[in-house]
């Protein structure tokens, strides 16, 4: 069975996690309810926005809320959930972490944020990650990165290298660097040889305007699905023997020599 996977493009409520959590929670039913989807994708701090200055007192307290928050909802509509980003405080710092639960609210995988975006200020705010974005989610051999980490194509060759089909991106965009973001993922798409699902935000907080133009990339490098700028959902159902069918014909893996470019 080919899986449908759809975006949940939010506008998030800046600094204010109480009212992003119903949101989410409201939103997450109506997608259930409109495509009956394998996989949900949220956006990057979905629950905070970039209201970085106050991470300190709005920030999840080693996650734990939003765990427990997306494994209710895994478990409840029997959906896998790939759960954008949220601000996770630990003793003595603050991550931009990923949480991925599967269809029975099984924790499955956390990603922090690698590469962070000084002209955002986040290094003064937030603490990068080390580990690889990995998992399998609903059978599939799967990355997750966040927003940034696009910029860094030897990343995201250290995850399809292992076997990634599917690329999960989450994000908080900027509007006037739309173009980026839409070559970008063509670009880590093609050469990669995958699937990219891209949940970028909508709307705006005091300081941006955010692109919204969440997408669906087959791994040819065809835009299966595209919102808008708009708060809105989008769906694609993806066939991964695509990957191995691409992977085959054009054996770019294959004609690697690591060794030259050290």
């Amino acid at each position: 069975m080919k899986p449908v996977i759809t975006c949940i493009q939010l506008d998030i409520k800046f600094g204010d996690p109480a009212f992003n959590y119903q949101q989410v929670e409201e939103k997450v039913a109506v997608a259930v309810e409109k495509d009956n989807p394998a996989i949900i994708v949220l956006p990057e701090l979905w629950t905070t926005g970039y209201d970085l200055t106050r991470l300190d007192v709005i920030a999840d307290e080693k996650g734990e809320k939003t765990k427990q928050f997306l494994s209710q909802l895994a478990k409840k509509y029997h959906v896998n959930i790939i759960g954008g980003s949220v601000a996770k405080k630990m003793q003595d710092n603050v991550t931009n972490t990923m949480y991925i639960m599967n269809n029975q609210g099984e924790f499955v995988h956390e990603y922090s944020k690698l590469h962070l975006f000084k002209l955002m200020d986040e290094h003064h705010y937030l603490t990068a990650g080390t580990a690889k974005g990995l998992f399998e989610i609903n059978g599939i051999k799967s990355a997750g990165v966040i927003c940034y980490d696009i910029r860094f194509p030897e990343w995201i060759r250290a995850h399809t290298t292992k076997g990634a089909e599917i690329l999960f991106v989450v994000a908080e965009w900027p509007l006037p660097r739309l173009n980026h973001w839409r070559t970008l993922l063509l670009s880590r798409a093609i050469e990669n040889q995958c699937y990219v699902v891209a949940c970028n935000r909508s709307g705006s907080d005091p300081n941006n305007e955010f692109a919204g133009h969440s997408m669906i990339i087959d791994p040819w490098g065809t835009i299966i699905a595209e919102a808008d700028e708009n708060t809105g959902f989008i769906s694609a159902e993806i066939d991964v023997e695509t990957v191995k069918q691409v992977r085959g014909q054009i054996p770019v893996f294959e004609d690697r020599l690591p060794d030259y470019y050290k």
